[in-house]
């Protein structure tokens, strides 16, 4: 009998069992893609469907009006503008898109990819602006060739314009094209191609200014031509905001200030209203709204005569004699001195073993107080500078608002320096040297200020005491008094202070360009070195010197200050007491009403 012969079936099941998990993987990764395209993302794939058919486009909202403090004048508006976006979902191939492109609009392709690089991780859908501020011819022959460029949409948006140009550049800020970044952080409910407020009131009151957008949800064919609208929610502007500025005040500014480099500040003394704030040079906001190439920023951050930086705020400088008054305050409230307290000026004095000049080479004679502020005698306040400790005049000067922001409600602005014995030894591992204090003692050394804090220290001393907050937003005025704080130094001792100030523009002292008739003008001037004494003579040139002014008017229930700087502009009652004048006469006209006649 034959036995049976059994084939051994092991390999063969061995390849199978592969083959099913071969095929079970397979499939698994089959319901994997599935659930990612039906569940994980079912919102990107329904939202590109949906676009087959509808298109949903933004309305932008148009910015909140800026005008000045009587609200009839106009700072920031809004015109109609045409922008066109590309959309790299309709397109094959991109770069050949960019090459077809670039002589319809005018631009290099290399300017082209630049923007379309800049977003190129969002969605496809996405328009991204090639090019905005569109004339009318642009905009008719790109619609005039829409088949031939599905890529391209046209679209309406209202654009930021300053119709006064460089009017209060500085004051009212620019805008700025948002960033990928901006758009992940800070902004994220905004989209690519959106402005937002950079620097000035554009930029601290972006989220007042900035409107809701409307949205239009369209049909659309596979050419991308509108069938029918389904949806319109119309874009909603925010209502005008009136900033503190006083159009003839500032215009006035600027005209004074052009061709020099410095800044002007007046404030209203009853609230802390910014009436002016003028830097020069300065810049036009409108170009800001044209969105830079990269170089053309650079050049401009780059340029030397910095028109970027707002000097009233961000720049410091030495105060020179303007820093007096805080020093005359500080010594009657130490009871160092009273204002009958007399210092004799031959011209320079010895110092710890070292002579220290008067500006006034012949000498001032035997001065008391108010005539030490009204003929800014250096020798006097050296003599203060002796007697009082650098802590001491540091602590005062912290008082009147120096070495600190002054709370202004726009950014960029500058701390300043105030010097102490712990300061030098933080910063330069040094103790203090009491002959430092002498130069102090006249605003020289290391004492750094802005424009800014100067004007609010004046309109301090002008209020005996009370401190309101500088601000550029008119509604802000009804609550100055509510934020208003007050200093512990007694009344009577700002009074003495401001007899000088009033005897410098009144009786002939280095205040007198500003006196303006029956105003009663409070002033103190100042020039400080850019170079020392000793530098200049040994190296034998002449010294520069920064020319300030401040001052206010009236003297009892003042109304306004004005602080002036000019940079290298020379003596301060010669360069910047006369611009201050003029400031102060044109608020005196404008401000003063003719008395009601008392009969026929």
């Amino acid at each position: 009998m034959v036995s049976p012969i059994y084939e051994d079936m092991t390999p063969n099941l061995k390849r199978a069992r592969l083959v099913f998990i071969v095929v079970a993987i397979l499939f698994g990764v089959v319901l994997f893609f599935y659930w990612k395209i039906q569940i994980l993302n079912y919102g990107k794939f329904w939202t590109a469907s949906e676009s087959n058919r509808t298109r949903e486009i933004v309305i932008p909202a148009p910015r909140a009006i800026l005008t000045d403090r009587g609200g009839s004048v106009i700072l920031a508006n809004n015109v109609v503008a045409f922008k066109v976006s590309l959309i790299r979902e309709n397109t094959r191939n991109l770069e050949e898109s960019l090459a077809r492109i670039s002589p319809l609009l005018g631009l290099d392709v290399a300017v082209l990819r630049q923007r379309i690089d800049k977003y190129m991780t969002l969605p496809l859908f996405r328009p991204i602006v090639v090019k905005d501020n569109l004339s009318l011819t642009e905009v008719s022959q790109i619609e005039g060739r829409r088949m031939d460029f599905p890529e391209l949409v046209i679209e309406t948006e209202p654009k930021r314009a300053y119709p006064f140009l460089s009017f209060a550049a500085h004051a009212l800020g620019y805008l700025q094209e948002l960033t990928p970044e901006d758009l992940r952080t800070a902004f994220k409910d905004r989209k690519i191609g959106d402005m937002a407020g950079k620097t000035g009131i554009e930029g601290a009151y972006e989220s007042r200014l900035a409107g809701v957008d409307g949205k239009l949800v369209e049909v659309v064919d596979s050419l991308g031509r509108k069938r029918d609208e389904l949806e319109r929610v119309e874009p909603r502007q925010r209502a005008k905001l009136a900033l503190t500025l006083d159009f003839d005040l500032q215009a006035m500014a600027e005209e004074l200030l052009a061709g020099k480099e410095g800044a002007i500040v007046a404030l209203d003394a009853r609230t802390g209203g910014v009436l002016a704030l003028a830097s020069f040079p300065t810049y036009d906001p409108n170009k800001f709204i044209t969105r830079f190439t990269p170089e053309e920023w650079i050049e401009l951050a780059r340029n030397p005569d910095t028109p970027l930086v707002n000097r009233a705020l961000q720049g410091q400088y030495s105060p020179g004699s303007i820093f007096k008054p805080a020093m005359a305050i500080g010594a009657l409230d130490l009871g160092l001195i009273t204002e009958q307290t007399t210092f004799f000026c031959a011209g320079a004095a010895l110092f710890y073993g070292r002579p220290f000049h008067c500006w006034f080479e012949p000498g001032h004679g035997s001065l008391n107080l108010p005539e030490a502020i009204r003929q800014s005698c250096n020798v006097y306040f050296y003599n203060l500078g002796m007697r009082m400790k650098i802590d001491d005049i540091a602590r005062y000067a912290d008082e009147l608002g120096l070495g600190k922001k002054t709370g202004v409600d726009i950014a960029g602005e500058k701390t300043g320096l105030v010097p102490s014995t712990e300061w030098k030894r933080k910063t330069q591992g040094e103790p203090w040297y009491p002959g430092e204090t002498i130069s102090v003692a006249i605003g020289q050394g290391p004492l750094q200020v802005t424009p800014l804090q100067i004007a609010a220290m004046t309109a301090q001393i002008a209020n005996r005491g009370t401190r309101f907050q500088p601000h550029l937003v008119l509604e802000d005025d009804a609550k100055a008094g509510v934020s208003a704080t007050r200093t512990s130094i007694p009344s009577a001792i700002f009074e003495k202070v401001i007899e000088g100030m009033w005897r410098s523009a009144n009786m002939e002292g280095t205040g007198r360009g500003a006196k303006v008739e029956k105003f009663d003008v409070c002033a103190k001037t100042g020039s400080t070195q850019t170079i020392g004494r000793e530098t200049s003579e040994r190296l034998g040139i002449k010294k520069k010197t920064h020319s300030w002014f401040t001052g206010f008017a009236p003297r009892n229930n003042p109304e306004i200050v004005v602080t002036i700087l000019i940079e290298f502009g020379g003596g301060g009652g010669a360069a910047a007491a006369p611009i201050a004048g003029r400031l102060f006469k044109l608020y005196k006209d404008k401000h003063d009403r003719p008395s009601p006649s008392s009969g026929n």
